[in-house]
């Protein structure tokens, strides 16, 4: 019976301690910590709204460290927001436990019951301040169970290297207490990196950025009551609001997103910009919208100790001669912040007696000089070199009416280029003798060898020439010996030969960039290296084969193609009148209503062409200025088709790029209906009103709505002059105008169904089919409406970024056709 009784006191008491354990732990779904609760191994915190998700992560593959971290919870990659003890990982979550201590800290301990992180609250905590509730907004707050609207410690008071809506930035002015963002030390290490966001330590008004705490490499400019005068998008209302505050206590910006739907964030990440990312639910990705600064290579140290940064270069990153990587593995990966390394030591000039050669200097010029260097008093630039030479810490030296010299590692070097608006300077960089390029030594037998050679070099010289002339030949007769079908195949290195190692970029897109080039009869030539083609070799010839069969006066010529490994490229005509992107400018050429009807009208009969005549219908997909190219006539060739062919699954997730084709974009393609050739209506009609006015849509001074909505109007109404362009004075076919204009409004029209074929809109523009009056489209009316004002200037603010990088592609343009003519 004693037995018995024990066996039911046993039980008892073991049914207890499961239960308290159970307790102990987090259920699947809260958003609450509560004292007594921890949250260990894939245990997680999930907001309310279930925005956010807190737990532990990893931040690598083969990462064996665990962060504490907070993370957007209904998007498929894991971006951190917040890290928590980012300085102190932990290796076993399992064994690790995140709960409130009996002071009403919120703190981590690891495997070893030890802690590794607190929130350590300064403020006054009473006995119930045992709550911890991750909030819909991303903030982690620590309050009292009596009083939930106070807290008294918040992760939005502590930002690692994100900056969220409604968090604050700033700095209390009565401690002297700043807020401040730091960077990862790398993308797979959460610990802090070397570049950090604050407010001016100056006091004044503006945020900058630093590297070490000590260097200035960016200010956002003084806030002048409405913006910051060097920050993109806060000089007009947009979706993304930023405001200022200056009270007694604090001093501090914040920002709101306007649209509910929209997610945005700030980040300053490992490379050391500033960048605002939004995600598009289209493409299920983050979409880069801001960078500050926009050249990777005004951020210091990027490249790392003895390397310089160049940002025409495909690597940025290279070391200076004499110098190689000092890791490869991570070099190689694009992680340069280890810089480089000599591969020759310096011999100090007091060696040179023992033996060594004496250093000497490579010039380097039009280069931005490192920080800090050293001034001295010199009385020109022999003494300011032998100043460098016999101080053996010196690495280099620069002389401009002043010496300076630098001392241990040389950071932040970067290649400037003629046209730069800084002025290059020249850095005379020290080497060891045998690492320069041209060597002083002077040894007897290299002298010997070369006064031997001198004799033999005039002997065979014209025979050198002989070969190389030949080759050339062989090499050119090569070029078009390889023929398929209507098509020249191109080899790869051919290619490099033609565009000199594609050296001179006519342009570029969301499908590749386009390189000028030269054939060996001087016929000027277009060359396209695309990108994300994921087809075979054998369907890629075929689909290219078919592509170069088809004949038309207002489609640009493929004349070859290249395909080997992985490169793919296409061969097309040069078009020296260069895009209709050029011409959509107030600064622009002005085209007359003749030559723009002329334009329109080939652009249809060209799309016609693909959808009705070919043998299989092709479907354009990007129908847009950037893809009509001019020759010298001013006839409109249309490019780009058959890209979806060639790009397969590839081609929806380029073209929906949001900096690529806004404002082009058929409701199909949003929507997820079925794409049919009408999306190409679409696409041409929103073209005929930028085409008529002269302008972009989204910068178009007429109206303050959205444009084609008011366009729309206009047609409706009849008040067709008031859409003309009006550098041309009226000067237009009132007949001609009407037909543009009300074919453009039928082909915006929501319904594909409601849309003409592009067999219709050729017949209607030759006068041979009249066209009705049309009406406003759905979708356009919704956007005249004020509530949906906010979507609507953040779509015209990103499509001007995008105009504006058009503009300086046209500028390019411009000058290289100058130069060809």
């Amino acid at each position: 019976m004693n037995a018995a009784k024990s066996n039911k006191s046993f039980s008892f008491l073991t049914c207890i301690s499961i239960s308290i354990s159970i307790l102990s732990h987090l259920s699947s779904a809260t958003d609450t910590l509560s004292l007594g609760q921890f949250l260990s191994g894939n245990q997680t915190l999930v907001s309310k709204g279930g925005n956010f998700e807190l737990g532990f992560f990893s931040p690598g593959n083969n990462s064996s460290n665990y962060y504490i971290g907070i993370w957007y919870k209904n998007i498929p990659t894991r971006d951190i927001i917040w890290v928590a003890n980012r300085e102190t990982p932990v290796s076993n979550p399992s064994t690790t436990e995140l709960k409130i201590s009996q002071d009403g800290q919120l703190v981590l301990f690891n495997q070893s019951k030890l802690p590794v992180w607190s929130s350590n609250s300064t403020r006054s905590i009473s006995s119930d301040a045992k709550l911890a509730v991750l909030l819909d907004s991303g903030n982690l707050v620590l309050k009292n169970v009596s009083n939930s609207s106070a807290s008294i410690w918040q992760s939005f008071d502590h930002p690692t290297d994100t900056w969220m809506p409604g968090a604050w930035l700033g700095v209390n002015k009565v401690t002297g207490e700043f807020q401040s963002m730091t960077s990862w030390k790398t993308p797979k290490d959460p610990a802090p990196g070397p570049y950090t966001e604050r407010m001016d330590p100056d006091g004044s008004n503006q945020y900058v950025f630093l590297y070490n705490n000590s260097e200035v490499y960016w200010r956002s400019g003084l806030w002048n009551g409405q913006y910051f005068g060097a920050v993109p998008g806060t000089r007009e209302k947009t979706a993304i609001m930023l405001s200022f505050v200056d009270g007694e206590v604090w001093k501090y910006a914040t920002y709101t997103i306007t649209v509910p739907s929209m997610i945005a964030r700030f980040v300053i990440d490992s490379s050391g910009q500033g960048k605002t990312w939004l995600w598009l639910n289209s493409s299920q990705q983050w979409q880069q919208i801001f960078t500050m600064p926009l050249s990777p290579c005004d951020v210091p140290s990027l490249c790392g100790a003895f390397a310089v940064c160049d940002q025409k270069s495909s690597s940025l990153c290279s070391c200076y001669t004499g110098f190689q990587p000092a890791s490869p593995p991570a070099w190689n990966s694009g992680d340069w912040v280890s810089g480089c390394v000599r591969r020759t030591h310096l011999q100090c000039s007091s060696n040179i007696s023992n033996g060594g050669e004496q250093d000497g200097f490579l010039e380097m010029q039009n280069v931005k000089l490192p920080s800090n260097p050293q001034s001295l008093i010199v009385s020109g630039a022999e003494e300011c070199k032998l100043a460098c030479q016999n101080n053996c810490s010196c690495t280099a030296y620069a002389y401009d009416t002043t010496c300076s010299i630098w001392q241990g590692d040389l950071r932040s070097l970067q290649q400037l280029y003629d046209g730069d608006a800084a002025a290059g300077s020249t850095l005379h960089l020290r080497l060891a003798a045998s690492d320069l390029p041209s060597s002083r030594r002077s040894h007897k037998w290299v002298l010997a060898v070369i006064l031997s050679a001198v004799a033999a070099l005039v002997l065979i010289f014209f025979a050198v020439l002989g070969v190389i002339w030949m080759l050339q030949r062989q090499k050119r007769g090569k070029i078009s010996m390889h023929v398929e079908g209507p098509l020249l195949r191109f080899a790869y290195v051919d290619l490099q030969h033609i565009t000199k190692n594609f050296s001179e970029k006519l342009g570029g897109g969301g499908f590749g960039s386009v390189f000028k080039g030269t054939m060996p009869d001087s016929t000027i030539i277009a060359v396209k290296k695309l990108e994300g083609v994921r087809q075979g070799e054998k369907q890629f010839r075929a689909e290219v084969s078919t592509l170069g069969s088809i004949q038309h006066i207002n489609l640009l010529r493929l004349r070859g193609f290249c395909c080997e490994g992985v490169n793919r490229l296409l061969v097309y005509d040069y078009m020296p009148g260069g895009s209709l992107d050029c011409y959509l400018s107030p600064n622009s050429e002005v085209l007359d209503w003749r030559t723009r009807y002329q334009i329109i009208l080939g652009i249809a009969r060209g799309i016609a062409y693909l959808h009705e005549k070919c043998r299989e219908c092709i479907i354009h997909c990007d129908i847009k200025p950037g893809n009509i190219l001019l020759d010298a006539e001013f006839c409109a060739k249309v490019a780009d088709f058959g890209m979806a062919k060639l790009l397969g699954r590839d081609f929806s997730r380029v073209l929906t790029t949001m900096r690529g084709t806004v404002g082009y974009l058929a409701p199909e393609w949003i929507s997820g209906l079925p794409i049919t050739p009408k999306v190409d209506l679409y696409s041409f009609g929103m073209m005929l009103l930028e085409l008529v006015s002269g302008q972009r849509n989204s910068s178009h001074s007429k109206s303050k709505t959205f444009f084609p909505s008011w366009a729309a109007q206009q047609v409706m109404e009849g008040d067709i002059m008031s859409l003309l362009d009006d550098r041309l004075d009226g000067q237009a076919d009132m007949e001609e105008l009407m037909r543009v204009c009300r074919v453009a409004c039928w082909c915006i029209q929501e319904s594909e169904l409601d849309r003409p074929s592009m067999g219709q809109v050729v017949l209607i523009l030759e006068g041979v089919l009249d066209v009705n009056t049309p009406p406003i489209p759905k979708m356009l009316q919704l956007l005249m409406q004020e509530d949906h004002q906010p979507e609507l200037h953040f779509y015209n603010h990103l499509r001007t970024i995008k105009d504006e990088e058009q503009s300086e592609n046209c500028q390019n343009s411009v000058v290289k056709s100058q130069n060809d003519t």
